[in-house]
């Protein structure tokens, strides 16, 4: 790897902290008892997926599966989410929002743009479109191959 390739990785790696740092902590200050960061994350991949299984999200986060379980009892607890079995296989669980599990997510969902919406203003519309037409590249690149293919 050349000095050019670890200074852009020294770059990314410091704006992605500082970014997701704030935009974490403003979440977190105005989602306040209805969704932690996670719990939306979770809501919001439910919200766009029919047929969700803990499986998938944990493969879509990229975490474990016993910390989707514990996410999703407590939002089943919560009464934002419930669980479904499928009639054909009985072993095969899909999660989905209830009416209350939609409002808490909607809510959510327009307090995160309101928090984000404010930064856009100082781009350009052809910036923002292609800032993140090449990041969604790079989340396409992790999830296919991990970049390391040619």
């Amino acid at each position: 790897m050349n000095d050019k390739a670890k200074q852009w990785i020294d770059r990314y790696l410091d704006v992605y902290q500082l970014v997701t740092r704030r935009i974490s902590a403003e979440m977190r200050e105005h989602l306040g008892e209805d969704l932690t960061n996670d719990q939306f994350q979770v809501v919001r991949l439910i919200n766009s997926m029919p047929q969700c299984t803990s499986s998938q999200l944990a493969d879509t986060l990229a975490v474990g599966k016993s910390s989707i379980t514990a996410i999703v009892n407590r939002l089943v607890d919560a009464g934002i989410l419930y669980r479904t079995r499928d009639e054909a296989d009985r072993r095969q669980v899909y999660l989905a929002l209830t009416d209350y599990g939609t409002s808490i997510f909607e809510s959510a969902q327009e307090q995160v743009r309101n928090i984000i919406s404010p930064y856009l203003k100082h781009f350009e519309e052809k910036d923002i479109e292609m800032f993140i037409s090449m990041f969604e590249k790079l989340g396409q690149l992790m999830q296919e191959s991990g970049g390391r293919k040619n």
